[in-house]
């Protein structure tokens, strides 16, 4: 198993939490999905039961997102594999991508096919409150692209492809799905006060756009040159800063 790419993937998953589009909305998935209000959630009689609800109803939504990520990891590991001889120039190709997705995000690249969502009718056969119907709407929200998602997710994607792999290429959208998912679920566990401190660091938020853009170029960089060990030796470096040694042998 290469893990060089799993520290990323999962930097890459708080990123798309913390977006322009994604972190302002959560609270509002929560509540739409568990079936709450606003009202439910300050009457003291039912704010119990309804946490209750927005936290279960919060963990199916991650799964069902989580399940079809890791689908396509899955799926885009298998397509690696049929190239497993052409890695090198398939990770090269894909780091090109990688920074092109950068600069999308940074602003300086415009790139047409991911300056629109795509936008689902909720089916008839939904109910919301209910955790199947959560489980299902996480899943549409897998392939709900948007212009500051879609560069991560794609960017995640085409690290999956070159895995060659099934298990690796599953196992890094697992990765990218905890990313997203914990800080999601936190917020569904304190929900009311969460709220509060979103709407106040919301006005940062587009300097995680570009962040996360410059994120994405320096590791497509490191794609492209074949030096990804480089990211792991820094990790490394910076886990001693915090006695990680210390840790690992009380561990």
């Amino acid at each position: 198993m290469d893990f060089s790419l799993v520290i990323p993937s999962f930097i890459a998953g708080i990123i798309t939490f913390l977006a322009p589009c994604t972190l302002p909305l959560v609270p509002g998935y929560l509540a739409f999905i568990s079936g709450s209000s606003l009202e439910d959630l300050n009457d003291p009689a039912k704010a119990t039961a309804v946490k209750r609800k927005i936290f279960l109803n919060g963990i199916f939504f991650v799964l069902g997102f989580s399940a079809l990520f890791i689908a396509f990891g899955a799926a885009l590991g298998l397509i690696g594999s049929g190239f497993v001889v052409y890695r090198i120039w398939l990770t090269r190709i894909g780091g090109v991508l990688v920074i092109l997705f950068g600069l999308f995000m940074v602003g300086i690249l415009k790139l047409p096919a991911l300056n629109h969502e795509k936008s689902f009718k909720l089916p008839s056969f939904l109910t919301i409150g209910k955790k199947s119907s959560s489980f299902l709407m996480g899943s549409a929200f897998a392939v709900g692209w948007s212009p500051c998602v879609g560069p991560i997710l794609g960017a995640i994607l085409v690290l999956a492809s070159t895995t060659a792999t099934v298990g690796q290429g599953a196992f890094l959208l697992a990765v990218f799905s905890a990313g997203l998912a914990i800080p999601f679920l936190l917020v569904a566990l304190g929900i009311g006060h969460a709220s509060q401190r979103i709407n106040t660091i919301s006005k940062y938020l587009k300097w995680v756009s570009i962040i996360g853009g410059i994120f994405l170029i320096a590791l497509g960089i490191l794609l492209v040159t074949n030096n990804m060990a480089l990211l792991i030796s820094w990790s490394f470096r910076v886990l001693e800063r915090f006695n990680y040694s210390e840790i690992q042998s009380f561990l």
